[in-house]
């Protein structure tokens, strides 16, 4: 054999064996091997998840054309005419062969009710009772299924005939058998399998490709080999923190690291320079050229005091001996070891100080975290005192020198058998030579190094400190807490037996820097505790105490202020006229006091807006309207707001800014037990929840408008037939999300969790909160959960009203007697009296239709209704006039009146309590159709 592969035979093929095992050791082998592997193992997994989804997306095909063709066929004309008839198996046979044809499955079977079979691909079939769950099918549902049995495994689908009437009077059942299924998939495998050969092929031709090239790059080197020369050179000529150098067996330099050079002060390019021409000093020279072996020797380079090692190398590759010497200064590791030691230690102390101390705004746990910095790092023993008003959150006195008690908020040290007096304990400070109490006279830090000599703390509490000094405490220092020049307690560290030296100056002024750090953090979290406890009654005094008394629905309510701060969540239950009830609920965006203010006067302004019985959307269209006018009050609209801005008043927010209300939501919702209807409109807010009385959960969609304060769209009100014993859940969004959830997921729990039925309003509520509360809520939480009520109507009676006068003692006399029906008879003139106004009223000045209604709820309720638009007024009536009296009779024997505008005119209506109590002094009863005759 001639050429390149012209070589003896045994002699190429060791050579080959030795370049394969050199290559497979190598980096670029090892790269190589391991993307083989990755692409085999890619494309062997995506092509088993390809054979898997065509084998799911052929039995789902099968499925869906199986379920597809069986409702065609259960819902053909004349199906249920043929399964009546006498043989449904002659009627149907053919019909059923047609359609399993067109259709392309594998049978079509016509069944009755008991899964006996009228038709079926397979003759002998017919007659015989099917197999599997037909129990579903026969109750009426249609569903597919992978039936396994026999005659044969098939994916097929169930279909219920049903008669005019809705009855299932048979069934019809479709598939596909499994083994044509599978053949689909089969017939598939070629081209997938050859896709993935071929991915295989272009996957392992660019990791060879890829696996040359770092061959180029790393000459073949091994993993092990490459390593260990990186970490040589890192250690050796830069890392090390020795000096480093390595001399032939000719005396010449061969290697120095970089603190070599610096200890030896080298000149530049030093290697292959014999040590005699290094420039080092002569016993230094002496000693690389002797060869000895040298161990700590003390040598001079320049200013500095150097340890040398020196020994002798192993021959290595052929190459005779030589010597390695190790050098490092000496010189400042011993004076300032120590020092740079401590003040590298408290550094360290003072940065973890600022990151733990103040994470939380609570004023107990912040004095906790500085007791927990200290110990055991700079004490053995730590304690915080603070003021009583400082844990309160009040502002403490700013009179120094006065403090003779304050009470132990926190506790550390290195064992728990401490001799000093427990948290909670009140510490006094009677004796002035004391260290704490000279610490808060001065002002500043006292240190007492030998507590046997502190006479004024052993006088404080002999046997406590007696105690103390047995235990083994030694040293002290003291330190008081101030922030703003005003004192909040007492820092004193203590050291005990487990550090035998005692504090000194220069822990006194860093006991001092930690101790004022610490101050800032306390004086915030007391900050913080008076505005959260401030604007917490702020807020609950602003919230319902207790809802009206009414009877349109149950209720039960919940409120959780957050965690960070109160916000602006509220609810309301108003009592509206006709036995009706308001259900509101909204939401002020952001925290604080400008917070709960801003939702106190919402909540005022729904009030009084709701007296005037408007419906939803133009209710809220009134608030929307207010807010904008209060912000443009409140934004410096004139000489009084830039003189507001100028003095800095209340109106302003920390920014400096005007406290404007935006953000603002709202939820209003008016139920009327006796047509069971709901309106509600909503100002950016979540909708409510609507559980039906069997548990059915709902989030009906609103027409959602802009948020409170925005301005520029109308609000649209949505209505809805409530049956009786619904429930309506109204909730803030602090309920479902939060920063771990979305709303959706939020709202899916909540579903979740009303939908168990048998509860009460109380008990929903607080299943709820045990489902859906976070931890730490970062917002207010609101839940309103009403369960409605209907009218009985036995309590409600309607009359329609002629428009002849003559009409009016007709009705009178109706109602009376209605009066009489429902054991009233106590308030039956009173009530004609009103009846007799409002009509006569009605009639002479309104227009057509006139209705009148009774509502017996917890008073008696009259509603005159006409499709008049104008509202009566009441006023007093001059001694000469011949009328006008009408209403200010309806006014005196009334416990409330009023006027509720409709889509197709008014309702006048008037209020009345069943017991007869009330209205004006008992005189002679006139006569009421004279009074008809008053004019308004």
């Amino acid at each position: 054999m001639t050429g390149r592969f012209g070589r003896q035979p045994t002699g190429w093929g060791q050579r080959l064996r030795a370049r394969l095992s050199k290559w497979v050791h190598s980096v670029a082998g090892q790269v190589f091997a391991l993307n083989a592997v990755i692409v085999l193992i890619l494309i062997t997994a995506a092509a088993a998840a390809l054979v898997v989804q065509a084998r799911f997306d052929s039995q789902r095909d099968a499925a869906n054309r199986s379920l597809a063709a069986a409702e065609a066929f259960a819902h053909a004309p004349g199906l249920p005419e043929a399964l009546r008839s006498n043989d449904p198996t002659a009627a149907l046979l053919s019909l059923a062969e047609e359609a399993r044809k067109a259709a392309g499955l594998d049978f079509i079977a016509v069944m009755s009710t008991d899964g006996i079979r009228y038709t079926d691909s397979r003759p002998e079939l017919i007659g015989k009772r099917a197999t599997g769950d037909l129990a579903r099918a026969a109750a009426g549902q249609s569903f597919t299924e992978a039936f396994t049995g026999e005659p044969s495994d098939a994916v097929r689908a169930l279909v219920p005939v049903r008669d005019a009437s809705g009855a299932v009077i048979g069934l019809v059942g479709t598939g596909i058998e499994v083994e044509n299924v599978s053949d689909t998939v089969e017939d598939q495998l070629p081209l997938l399998l050859g896709a993935a050969a071929g991915a295989l092929l272009l996957g392992t031709g660019g990791a060879a490709l890829v696996s040359r090239r770092l061959r180029r790059q790393t000459h073949g080197l091994g993993a092990a080999e490459m390593t260990r020369m990186n970490e040589h050179h890192e250690a050796v000529l830069h890392a090390v923190r020795e000096g480093v150098m390595i001399i032939d067996a000719g005396h010449r330099l061969v290697l120095a690291n970089d603190e070599a050079r610096r200890l030896l002060d080298l000149p530049p390019d030093p290697e292959q320079r014999h040590v005699g021409d290094l420039g080092l000093e002569p016993r230094t020279a002496e000693l690389l050229v002797s060869g000895r072996v040298a161990t700590d020797e003390v040598h001079l380079a320049g200013d500095r005091l150097l340890a040398v090692n020196v020994r002798p190398t192993k021959p290595y590759a052929g190459q005779p001996s030589g010597t390695v010497m190790t050098l490092r200064d000496s010189t400042e590791l011993a004076a300032l070891s120590g020092r740079a030691e401590v003040a590298r230690s408290r550094l360290q102390l003072l940065y973890d100080a600022g990151v733990r101390i103040g994470t939380t705004l609570d004023v107990v746990r912040t004095a906790e975290e500085l007791s927990e910095v200290a110990v055991p790092r700079f004490a053995d023993f730590a304690t915080v005192e603070l003021l009583d008003p400082v844990l309160r959150g009040d502002e403490p006195s700013v009179v120094s020198g006065l403090y003779t008690g304050m009470r132990r908020a926190a506790m550390s040290g290195v064992r728990t058998d401490q001799p000093l007096q427990p948290v909670g304990d009140v510490i006094r400070f009677d004796v002035p030579t004391a260290p704490m109490a000279t610490a808060l006279d001065a002002g500043h830090a006292v240190l007492a190094p030998d507590l046997k000599a502190a006479m004024g703390w052993r006088a404080q509490d002999a046997p406590g400190t007696r105690v103390a000094l047995d235990y083994g405490l030694h040293s002290l220092i003291s330190v008081p807490l101030q922030a703003r020049g005003v004192v909040l307690g007492m820092a004193n560290f203590w050291r005990a037996a487990d550090t035998p030296e005692p504090f000194d100056e220069e822990d006194l002024s860093f006991a001092e820097e930690l101790a004022a750090r610490a101050a800032v953090s306390i004086d915030n979290a007391r900050r913080f505790t008076r505005e959260h406890a401030m604007a917490v009654t702020l807020q609950r005094s602003l919230l319902p105490r207790v809802l009206p008394d009414q009877s349109a629905v149950d209720v039960a309510f919940r409120y959780l202020p957050a965690k960070a701060g109160v916000g602006g969540d509220w609810f309301d239950v108003i009592p509206l006229p006709g036995a009706r009830v308001a259900l509101v609920v909204g939401d002020v965006v952001g925290h604080g006091v400008h917070a709960a203010a801003t939702m106190g006067r919402l909540r005022t302004a729904v009030h009084n807006f709701s007296t005037l019985d408007l419906p939803p959307d133009e209710l809220l269209g009134h608030l929307d309207e207010l807010i904008n006018r209060i912000d443009q009050n409140e934004s410096g609209g004139g000489a009084e707001g830039e003189a507001a801005d100028a003095e800095g008043g209340a109106g302003e927010d920390l920014g400096g800014g005007p406290a404007q209300v935006t953000g603002a939501t709202c939820l209003y919702a008016v139920y009327d037990p006796v047509s069971g209807r709901c309106v509600m409109a909503s100002a950016g807010h979540p909708g409510p929840a609507l559980v039906s009385p069997d548990g059915w959960v709902e989030f009906p969609e609103l027409p959602t408008g802009l948020p409170l304060g925005v301005g520029g769209m109308p609000f649209e009100a949505a209505e809805f037939q409530l049956p009786e014993a619904s429930r309506l859940v109204l909730f803030t969004d602090g309920l479902v999300e939060d920063r771990d959830r979305d709303f959706d997921t939020g709202l899916r729990l909540l579903g979740e969790t009303l939908a168990q039925p048998g509860r009460s309003p109380d008990q929903a509520c607080a299943d709820v909160l045990s489902a859906l509360l976070f931890p730490n809520p970062s917002d207010d939480i609101a839940l309103l959960v009403a369960d409605t009520r209907r009218l009985e109507a036995d309590r409600i009676a309607e009359w329609e009203v002629p428009g002849a006068p003559s009409a009016v003692s007709r009705v009178r006399n109706a109602g009376s007697a209605q009066l009489t029906a429902w054991g009233l008879e106590g308030i039956s003139f009173t009530t004609e009296l009103i009846l007799s106004e409002l009509i006569t009223n009605a009639i002479r000045y309104g227009s057509a239709p006139v209705r009148v209604r009774l509502l017996r709820d917890r008073s008696l309720i009259v509603e005159v209704s006409d499709g008049s638009s104008t509202s009566p007024h009441l006023r007093y009536a001059a001694t000469t006039d011949e009328g006008g009296r009408g209403l200010f009779l309806v006014a005196q024997y009334a416990l409330r009146w009023g006027t509720r505008y409709t889509d197709r005119g008014k309702v006048i209506w008037a209020e009345l309590p069943l017991t007869g109590d009330g209205g004006p002094a008992e005189a002679a009863e006139p006569d009421l159709d004279a009074l008809e005759d008053l004019a308004w």
